[in-house]
């Protein structure tokens, strides 16, 4: 019974850790983050960006969503301009899970047991989100979330993305104590 309650346990944690968004940000501390009020997407930035058009289409939903709920609108004449970049990666996680008995130390010809390796290969998916100042040109925050992409269909292929832009548009602003 204690080891089908350790086996839940650690699938639990090995699945949510697959399912968590890392996110960093960084930004400019001179900047006063209160002055920003409106947004527009900077499409040549957004046009580098490596993934398909319809997912930049999903991306720039949830951002513009963010931001609206934030109080944020968008503006023909913003002053910040948003502007995304993405990265991707194959990762492999291989782990060998032992299981046997047996008696003494080294060599056991009574060893009872199974030897199972398992492998877990996924796309690790970055997205940058840059926060540039209109006026003066100037990156002034930039938030980057990573973590696995499921890719199985487009309801969860969205549902991710939203999960990605939400935890990362959730550092901004930056909490500054002055």
């Amino acid at each position: 019974m204690k080891i089908v309650k350790l086996f839940i346990l650690l699938s639990s944690v090995f699945l949510y850790s697959c399912s968590t968004v890392k996110v960093v940000s960084d930004y400019d501390t001179k900047v006063d983050f209160s002055t920003y009020k409106t947004f527009a997407f900077y499409k040549k930035g957004i046009d580098k960006a490596s993934v398909s058009d319809l997912d930049k289409k999903r991306i720039m939903r949830a951002i513009e969503g963010q931001l609206v709920e934030k109080g944020f609108s968008k503006s023909e004449n913003p002053d910040l301009l948003i502007s995304i970049f993405t990265k991707s990666r194959e990762q492999v996680n291989v782990s060998n899970n032992n299981f046997g008995y047996g008696f003494g130390w080294g060599y056991n010809p009574w060893f009872f047991g199974s030897n199972n390796l398992n492998i877990n290969q996924y796309t690790e998916g970055t997205l940058f989100i840059d926060f540039i100042d209109k006026n003066k040109n100037e990156l002034i925050w930039q938030g980057i979330g990573s973590g696995a992409m499921k890719m199985s269909n487009i309801d969860k292929k969205e549902e991710r993305i939203n999960e990605f832009v939400n935890k990362i548009i959730s550092a901004y602003p930056p909490n500054l104590k002055k």
